[in-house]
């Protein structure tokens, strides 16, 4: 089995990715929806079980948005151990940024072209990519649906949480701390890229958590999740709302603004908030920068998606529409939390194929 990655530190993942990918990270505490892929179907407590190995080296593709921020290097984590951990060759393409639709789009194809017997897709768009999912499975191919959620009913599998209760539960915190009828606060909100499925879901749910508290929301301020747009974003709302008591959004926007508020000496007036976990808000959460996030269990949702692929082929019977169980992440349970479930290991850098 070889791991191929793109860093000067492929000595310490190929020797860190087999230990850790060993490990046993089931039984699994997770939530499956009924019926499968409804917005509004009925979530049940579930324990995820993968299977032990799969039956022949299957070549799975897996497409994501970008490997810009460390999100996205935890869901590569995942795909790639469990891959390795069940013995199937595994081939990771990223598009670059949530502006790059056609081009994961032309990755799919590719994928498919070059001979993948299932498709695992973080997808960039929740409608754009329906007709390439559509081609893909029109040609029995399975096309499993990780992270971010599509509207297409062709997949075979989700494998995902709610962002609209990743958002929900970021807005409760609030709504909880600065009820109806205390003083007023005001929230930078921060959701991330438009038209992405997973942002417009945070948003709903985030939105719907502070109705009717004391919390003001400015007008959401969408855009990519590389750092730089993010900052630049996060600056641009302080100088214009200097009167601003939170900065809420995306684990980058979390990332991103600690700088900021340390720069401008605002720490402890203007407090920070992310609605899914990453290192970076890990670490600020630990040092006392960042208040808390849901953690959304990304390592798992990417070895979730890659046993459903691998079951679908082979005719196994298999959760159409699972996630793992969210909680939230604060200093109060960071000891408590098996970090390896949630985020990738320290020093991982991409890794985009694995061959048995």
């Amino acid at each position: 089995m070889k791991l191929f990655l793109n860093t000067a530190s492929a000595l310490l993942v190929s020797v860190a990715l087999p230990a850790l990918a060993d490990e046993a990270w089931f039984p699994y505490p997770a939530e499956e929806v009924t019926p499968a892929f409804s917005a509004g179907g009925t979530v049940s407590d579930v324990t995820y079980e993968p299977l032990a190995a799969a039956e022949k080296p299957w070549n799975i593709c897996v497409s994501f948005p970008h490997m810009k921020d460390a999100y996205w290097l935890g869901v590569d984590y995942g795909v790639v151990a469990e891959a390795e951990r069940l013995g199937v060759n595994l081939n990771v393409v990223e598009a670059g940024g949530y502006t790059e639709l056609n081009s994961q789009i032309s990755q799919i194809e590719d994928c498919v072209a070059s001979g993948a017997d299932a498709v695992v897709v973080g997808a960039i768009s929740y409608d754009g990519l329906n007709n390439v999912i559509s081609e893909v499975a029109g040609q029995g191919i399975p096309v499993i649906d990780v992270i971010n959620g599509v509207s297409s009913t062709d997949i075979a599998a989700k494998s995902l949480v709610s962002f609209r209760t990743m958002g929900f539960e970021t807005g409760k915190y609030l709504a909880e701390k600065h009820p109806a009828g205390s003083d007023p606060v005001t929230v930078g909100w921060f959701p991330g890229p438009a038209g992405a499925g997973w942002v417009e879901a945070a948003n709903t749910g985030f939105l719907a958590a502070v109705e009717g508290s004391a919390v003001n929301v400015l007008e959401p301020r969408y855009g990519d999740t590389g750092k730089e747009a993010q900052l630049k974003l996060v600056e641009d709302v302080l100088q214009a709302n200097p009167e601003i008591k939170y900065i809420a959004g995306t684990a980058v926007t979390a990332e991103a603004a600690q700088g900021v508020i340390r720069e401008r000496g605002l720490k402890g007036e203007v407090d920070i908030l992310a609605f899914y976990m990453t290192p970076g808000v890990y670490t600020g959460i630990q040092r006392g920068f960042i208040t808390g996030a849901p953690a959304d269990s990304m390592v798992i949702q990417g070895r979730i998606a890659i046993d459903q692929a691998v079951r679908v082929l082979e005719g196994k019977d298999y959760l159409k529409h699972v996630g793992p169980k969210i909680f939230v992440v604060d200093q109060n349970n960071m000891k408590d939390v098996a970090r390896g479930n949630i985020l990738p290991p320290d020093g991982f850098s991409p890794v985009f194929s694995v061959t048995q």
